[in-house]
C-alpha cells in the first residue's frame, strides 16, 4: 500500500490557485511567477524589468524568501509596491501565501504582479500560484548543463532568461549546448540573453512580456 501525501496538498493548493486566477482576471491583473536558483539575479532582473515597463504598467512585486526582507526593500527603494513573504524554511511559495500577500494589494490599481519565488529549481515548479505564466532565470555562472539536471523547471516555464551574459568570457559556458538543451525540453520557450545590471538584452525580454500583458 502506498500513501501519497503530496497529492492532497497539491489539490488544495490548486483549488485556491484557481480562485486567485479568477480574481486576477476580474481585475485585469497579469501575474508573472519567476523561478530561479539563489544568486541567479532574480531581484536585479525584476528591477530592470520594472524600469523598462513602469511607464506603461502599474506594477507590484511579491517577494518570496526563507528569511529577511532585503530584496523587498530594494524593490520599494525603486518606488514599487512590494510585499514580503518569509516561508521560514519552506523551499517554495504556495497559493495560500500568495492570497495573504494579494489581500494587502489594491488590485484595481495594478496591471502586473511579479512573484519572485524562493530560490530553488525543483520545488516551486509543482505549485500553481494562480499566475498567468511562469518564467525562469538561469545565470551563466550556474553552468550550461542545468537544463539536463533540472528538466522540470525548463519544461514548466514559458520563457527562459539567461542572465549575466556579460560574465560569459570568465566561465566555461557553452551557450549553444544550453540553448539546444532548452529547445529539446521546451521548443516553444523563447530564450532571452540579458545582463540585468548593465541593461544588455533587457529590452527584448521586457517587450515580450509587455506584449503578453497587452494580449491578456
Amino acid at each position: 500500500m502506498q500513501i501519497d501525501l503530496k497529492q492532497p496538498i497539491l489539490d488544495k493548493n490548486d483549488r485556491l490557485a484557481d480562485e486567485l486566477r479568477a480574481r486576477f482576471a476580474e481585475n485585469h491583473v497579469f501575474v508573472l511567477d519567476l523561478l530561479a536558483s539563489p544568486g541567479s539575479g532574480k531581484t536585479s532582473t525584476i528591477l530592470a524589468t520594472i524600469e523598462a515597463l513602469r511607464d506603461e504598467f502599474n506594477i507590484a512585486v511579491i517577494e518570496g524568501d526563507i528569511a529577511s526582507s532585503v530584496d523587498a526593500e530594494k524593490i520599494k527603494a525603486q518606488g514599487t509596491a512590494a510585499v514580503q513573504i518569509n516561508t521560514g524554511g519552506a523551499c517554495h511559495l504556495e497559493s495560500a501565501m500568495i492570497k495573504r500577500a494579494v489581500d494587502v494589494l489594491d488590485l484595481e490599481r495594478l496591471d502586473l504582479i511579479i512573484i519572485e519565488n524562493v530560490g530553488n529549481l525543483v520545488c516551486p515548479t509543482d505549485f500553481d500560484l494562480g499566475e498567468s505564466l511562469k518564467a525562469m532565470i538561469l545565470s551563466v555562472p550556474e553552468g550550461h548543463d542545468k537544463p539536463l539536471k533540472y528538466p522540470g523547471v525548463f519544461q514548466a516555464s514559458e520563457a527562459v532568461v539567461l542572465n549575466k551574459v556579460d560574465t560569459m568570457p570568465m566561465f566555461n559556458f557553452d551557450r549553444e549546448a544550453f540553448e539546444d538543451a532548452v529547445r529539446q525540453l521546451n521548443p516553444s520557450a523563447p530564450i532571452f540573453p540579458i545582463a540585468a545590471t548593465t541593461g544588455e538584452g533587457v529590452g527584448a525580454w521586457a517587450e515580450w512580456l509587455a506584449e503578453r500583458i497587452r494580449q491578456a
